[in-house]
């Protein structure tokens, strides 16, 4: 009788509600006002259609890199590297579109060919690290944490040095692309439809794929139980590389998003945090890729939002992250009594 939906459902709702209650605490004592900042977080994000197509922009890639997480969770594995392999696609992205600009080249195939490129890039990245894992036997945490450093100094050196501005290096990045080479924006905003069409259909191929695919049955029983999977004449490692290549393909092409459709340029920041956010997003939900999208969604409005913080408040915008990663924590927590409870 415990083990139903509305159970579960209570206890969710519960651990949001501690998170709010923790988030309140902190303000508190930091003598800030909660309601405000609640209110400010919420008008920073919907008070306009400019401020929630801010939003939109900043959950495009959050989308896309959580849907890459999902198929790697689905085979028991923690592709913390995901932060490198966006920062490879925009690199193989910006290589692509730096070679083709100033060809005869129709401009959609330009954009298309670059787009392709960084979601190489990404799932060679993501590959890599798989193979240290397969291969070399190295656990994918400190493999793609170590891939991540690799991956930030390269753009740098490339930002800083072969492809730096005539006459100066600058912080601001490349040097921008023509705009017949970005992707279409809506009017009056920095949106893209095409990338936010992307992203929805990312997230819908990565529904079907672990719900309703063979691939995704074997997936899931590789990360249930490697042995076991094996036993059952399941090649596993063969699936364990394919989750990270697949993975980094949703990566790179967050990275190509990040290029063609929000700065135009290779910039020092370009993944901009969207991994480790990813995976907060991936655990809130359970991987469940259901539930993937409206979260993101809302952790993108936190994202954007809490900018105004700072203004208006005098609160540092950071106060999102807090509210992102106490939910996470009590989510998980709450899932553990959960199960706990259940069992007794």
């Amino acid at each position: 009788m415990r083990n139903n939906k509305w159970f579960n459902l209570g206890v969710q709702l519960a651990a949001v509600i501690l998170a709010l209650l923790f988030v309140t605490v902190i303000l508190l004592l930091v003598k800030a006002p909660p309601l405000a900042a609640f209110q400010n977080i919420m008008i920073g994000s919907v008070g306009s259609w400019a401020k929630f197509s801010d939003v939109l922009i900043s959950f495009v890639p959050l989308l896309l890199v959580t849907s890459g997480l999902l198929v790697t969770f689905a085979a028991g594995l923690w592709n913390i590297g995901i932060e490198g392999q966006i920062t490879l696609g925009a690199i193989f992205a910006t290589w692509m579109m730096r070679t083709l600009q100033d060809s005869t080249l129709p401009p959609a195939l330009i954009i298309i060919l670059t787009i392709l490129a960084g979601m190489f890039g990404g799932a060679i990245w993501a590959a890599l690290a798989g193979a240290l894992k397969t291969f070399g036997g190295v656990n994918e945490i400190f493999g793609g944490l170590g891939l991540n450093f690799v991956a930030t100094a390269l753009n740098i050196w490339l930002i800083f040095g072969p492809w730096k501005r005539p006459g100066v290096a600058s912080m601001s990045g490349t040097v921008p692309f023509d705009v017949k080479l970005w992707l279409p924006m809506i009017p009056d905003t920095r949106l893209s439809a095409w990338a936010l069409g992307i992203a929805i259909v990312g997230i819908i191929v990565t529904y079907f794929l672990l719900q309703g695919t063979y691939f995704g049955l074997r997936l899931k029983a590789v990360g249930k139980n490697t042995h076991a999977a094996y036993l059952l004449g399941i090649p596993t490692w063969q699936y364990m590389m394919v989750s990270f290549a697949l993975c980094g393909v949703f990566a790179g092409l967050a990275g190509a998003m990040q290029v063609t459709a929000v700065y135009h340029r290779l910039i020092p920041s370009i993944s901009s945090g969207y991994g480790y956010l990813g995976l907060m997003v991936a655990m809130l939900v359970n991987y469940q890729a259901a539930w993937a999208a409206p979260v993101a969604l809302f952790f993108a409005a936190l994202n954007i939002g809490s900018i105004q913080l700072p203004v208006v408040l005098k609160l540092d915008s950071t106060l999102a992250g807090v509210l992102q990663g106490a939910l996470v924590l009590f989510v998980l927590l709450a899932d553990g009594v959960r199960q706990r409870f259940v069992k007794k």
